[in-house]
């Protein structure tokens, strides 16, 4: 399932598309929980890209409420604390279901920890039901599994979904040799073999996930979230951000 990114288009290149979406960038510049306008910017991104035609799912991260492996060095078990990280996302899931609502959008939270008070459960097929329908689908809870990220929830809800596309929506504008916030000689990649990304560690997505994907032949595309348009010029097949794929297809 390997996708060409091709020149930007009136319609959206990708039929379905996954944007995982981290709990930092709903940061915006407070050092904890939720900024109101990195939310609404946040839906805003996500409206302009669904506009296009594309059926989106988001998966959302916690790191801006609880981090599992923080905790785990403070004496809390990690599976407890892995739990503990999986409700800060339902909690991040259910603001940004508020914000796309704000934002014209129809959206649907589902959770992979069933608590039928706030979410449905994940079900794949109902999930895929609500895309088709044109709503976008926010996940949360994970996989509902301790020992994995939610970027490995993101890679496994993308394959099981078939989405063309996986998103790593983030704070930078792609994938650079090193952290460019501390090396100022780092230099961008516009793409990558996903075995480049293993073999070199880039701290991109964890290695679970970049090896579901590549299992899956399913494209990722890291990209800045909050650079107002990106989301849709990476739905619309544009050259943004950095591209993980296996390299057979032409740019």
């Amino acid at each position: 399932m390997n996708v060409a990114l091709a020149p930007s288009t009136e319609r959206a290149r990708f039929r379905r598309v996954v944007i995982k979406v981290s709990g930092e960038a709903l940061m915006g510049d407070r050092p904890f929980g939720i900024a109101p306008s990195a939310l609404h910017a946040v839906a805003a991104e996500v409206r302009a890209a669904h506009e296009l035609g594309a059926q989106i799912a988001v998966v959302v991260g916690g790191g801006n409420i609880f981090r599992g492996l923080a905790v785990a060095e403070q004496g809390i078990r990690r599976v407890t604390g892995d739990y503990m990280g999986m409700l800060a996302t339902v909690i991040n899931a259910l603001a940004l279901r508020d914000a796309l609502q704000a934002a014209g959008l129809e959206p649907r939270v589902q959770s992979a920890i069933e608590m039928h008070a706030v979410a449905e459960p994940f079900i794949r097929g109902r999930a895929i039901r609500h895309l088709e329908k044109g709503r976008v689908v926010v996940l949360g809870a994970g996989s509902g599994n301790p020992y994995f990220t939610t970027d490995t929830a993101a890679a496994l809800r993308a394959a099981e979904m078939d989405a063309d596309l996986l998103i790593k929506a983030t704070r930078v504008d792609g994938i650079y040799s090193s952290d460019p916030s501390q090396d100022p000689t780092a230099t961008r990649f516009t793409r990558l073999a996903y075995l480049e990304v293993l073999n070199r560690g880039l701290a991109v997505m964890d290695s679970t996930a970049i090896t579901l994907c590549m299992d899956n032949r399913l494209p990722i595309l890291v990209c800045d979230l909050l650079a107002p348009g990106n989301l849709s010029r990476a739905v619309r097949g544009e050259p943004v951000g950095t591209l993980v794929d296996d390299g057979a297809a032409p740019w």
